[in-house]
């Protein structure tokens, strides 16, 4: 059913990953916004991560394959973090560095989301499980 927690916490994990990126730069450098379309391979996380969001979305009556998908996403948004975590840590210093911008902690708000969602469909799981059991 569409109208439980999890798709609330799965459709603002879609619009943290799909819309907020295009409003929110990832570093300022030089004076100058740098958003996630200037590397590919930002691209091409941050997009998987929208897709598996919507797959995960759309697939509630599959309460186990919704938390699988769910899964894989906390993973890829991990890896997300760790590129992150890598490009600031090997920046060098100066006058000129890059500064941080918001939409570097974009998966952090993900994994939050995603999380929030598993925990619900973890609940309705063991809830459907224990009325099979009275049966």
């Amino acid at each position: 059913m569409i109208q439980r927690i999890q798709s609330i916490y799965l459709a603002l994990a879609f619009v943290v990953m799909a819309v907020l990126p295009f409003v929110f730069p990832l570093w300022n450098e030089n004076n100058k916004e740098v958003y996630f379309m200037t590397n590919i391979l930002y691209t091409v996380f941050f997009g998987l991560s929208t897709s598996l969001a919507v797959l995960s979305l759309l697939s509630f009556k599959k309460r186990q394959n919704q938390f699988v998908l769910n899964r894989l996403n906390i993973i890829l948004n991990l890896i997300l973090l760790g590129l992150f975590v890598y490009r600031t840590l090997s920046i060098s210093g100066g006058a000129n560095a890059p500064e941080k911008g918001i939409g570097m902690f974009l998966p952090i708000a993900t994994i939050l989301l995603l999380v929030l969602a598993n925990r619900a469909i973890k609940k309705d799981e063991d809830l459907v499980k224990s009325v099979d059991r009275l049966r």
